[in-house]
């Protein structure tokens, strides 16, 4: 996985509790050579390293594990949560994780290293993408997350930066940290996870997730790729809540009058306030978008 430095999910951003991140590159961690730094977090550091083993190259997604806090404690255990679920999950739209480990202070997950950028990074770049390319990737993210919530994970942050986009066209999902594992595991309680902006309503209640909860994100990821704005967009985080309780997006044609109006509907379904409302599954959304794909493989 090649990942940018701005957004590694999750609270990182406070870095006062956990012992500073090095800004000298080690030589290795574990048996991985490292060779340059791909992007960092507040307690995170990724490398694009070497595993000489099979001579394969990996992204090297590592933290500081001495450190004491509730807030360290909380994200070391999502750390590790991530390399469980990611871990148990093989389908071609759900980065791979090779290795998970410990060691000199370190703990560190090896994931597949990806060419490409990711969903934030092109969005933010400008990228006006036709609506065909648009449906393709997120129907390629709903045959992820589809798979994944038939082993029982639900995601719950799906968003542009837990999307990479590989220069061969496929989309793959990233950051499983604070995903539900089949065994019920949670996030602390009380403490808000992921990001407000994609968040369903269910999780902003403090309900419990099922897979129609990553359906909603996909939904208000989909609304930002064809229309340039999320569908959430307040300033400050209690009026995002109440609008992702209380407020409908306008229908994307009246943003973009480029795209076929059955995005409307598909938007609206994705986007419904109960989830009794919203595509049954993940399957199904993928099916509904895949009408209006043109897939772009390499």
């Amino acid at each position: 996985m090649r990942q940018s430095g701005r957004d590694h999910g999750g609270p990182l951003a406070r870095p006062s509790a956990a012992r500073p991140l090095s800004l000298m590159k080690p030589a290795r961690i574990g048996r991985y050579v490292i060779l340059e730094e791909l992007g960092r977090g507040a307690m995170g550091i990724v490398y694009k390293a070497r595993d000489p083993l099979i001579d394969r190259l990996v992204a090297l997604k590592s933290i500081g594990v001495e450190m004491h806090s509730a807030e360290a404690d909380a994200y070391r255990q999502r750390f590790f949560r991530e390399a469980r679920s990611a871990g148990g999950l093989s389908h071609p739209n759900i980065v791979t994780v090779h290795d998970v480990g410990e060691g000199d202070g370190v703990a560190y997950i090896a994931m597949e290293f990806l060419a490409g950028r990711s969903l934030r990074e092109i969005l933010d770049s400008g990228a006006v993408l036709p609506y065909a390319r648009i449906a393709d990737i997120a129907a390629q993210v709903a045959d992820g997350l589809a798979f994944a919530h038939g082993k029982g994970v639900v995601h719950r942050d799906v968003k542009p930066a837990n999307i990479m986009v590989l220069d061969s066209g496929l989309a793959k999902i990233t950051d499983f940290g604070i995903a539900r594992l089949p065994t019920g595991t949670r996030t602390i309680a009380g403490t808000v996870y992921g990001s407000p902006k994609y968040m369903s309503p269910e999780r902003v209640r403090g309900e419990d997730v099922d897979g129609r909860t990553d359906v909603f994100s996909l939904g208000a990821m989909l609304y930002e790729m064809l229309t340039g704005v999320a569908p959430f967009t307040a300033t400050d985080l209690p009026t995002i809540l109440d609008q992702i309780l209380h407020a409908m997006p306008e229908p994307p044609t009246r943003r973009n009058r480029d795209i076929p109006p059955a995005f409307d509907a598909i938007v609206a379904r994705a986007l419904a306030k109960d989830r009794a409302d919203r595509y049954p599954d993940a399957q199904q959304m993928a099916d509904a978008l895949r009408g209006y794909a043109e897939p772009v493989r390499d």
